[in-house]
């Protein structure tokens, strides 16, 4: 009896000891899947920030239709300086300015037209993924709104915002530390996820991450 009793003893032991080492991983483990996962989001995050500037440079407004943000990057244009040479101290001195420096041909400033996809990104950027949370499972689009608002002085601003919940970034993970992370977040009147932008405010389109 003796025998079986100490074998009991080891076997509790050993199981202990799992659990133990169990609930230490489980937060350590979720840690790192939450910020490979966030830092996935917030790349994507000013993705759709570069692309919604770009938009808002060339049409005055920024876009809440990822739709008509998609053709843009993939099928418009921006306008590019090319600028060749630069005013020399000599040209300074003798008092030739850079409109006068391209006159005489010493300096060239070029306004081209160049894809705005190569411009942003890249050719071999998969602008249509531009839309999707970069997690797991079933495709999810980031929430994407824009409107403008009326400052204290009567000028109009306009804003967007790009985000995405805790509960998509994170799905899959822990259920209950997602919660506790939402909930924490909430307590502190922070948005229980990651955005850029904001539709009440003009917060120069900055990322809760920043």
């Amino acid at each position: 009896m003796r025998t079986v009793f100490q074998i009991l003893l080891v076997v509790a032991a050993v199981v202990l000891t799992f659990f133990i080492y169990k609930s230490i991983q489980r937060p350590i483990q979720f840690e790192k899947a939450k910020d490979a996962r966030y830092e996935a989001t917030v790349a994507k995050l000013k993705d759709i920030r570069k692309a919604e500037l770009a938009y808002k440079d060339v049409y005055g407004q920024f876009t809440g239709s990822f739709d008509t943000l998609i053709n843009f990057v993939i099928n418009d244009s921006v306008r590019n300086v090319r600028a060749i040479g630069e005013l020399t101290d000599s040209m300074i001195e003798a008092k030739i300015t850079e409109k006068k420096a391209i006159e005489m041909g010493l300096i060239i400033r070029d306004t081209i037209r160049v894809s705005v996809l190569e411009s942003l990104f890249g050719k071999s950027y998969d602008a249509k993924s531009l839309r999707y949370v970069p997690v797991p499972g079933e495709p999810t689009e980031f929430h994407l709104a824009q409107t403008v608002i009326t400052t204290g002085s009567g000028i109009q601003v306009p804003i967007f915002e790009a985000k995405a919940h805790n509960n998509v970034i994170l799905r899959g993970l822990d259920e209950q530390l997602i919660i506790n992370l939402n909930d924490q977040r909430r307590t502190n009147e922070k948005y229980p996820g990651l955005k850029v932008g904001s539709l009440v405010e003009a917060n120069n389109n900055a990322g809760n991450w920043e």
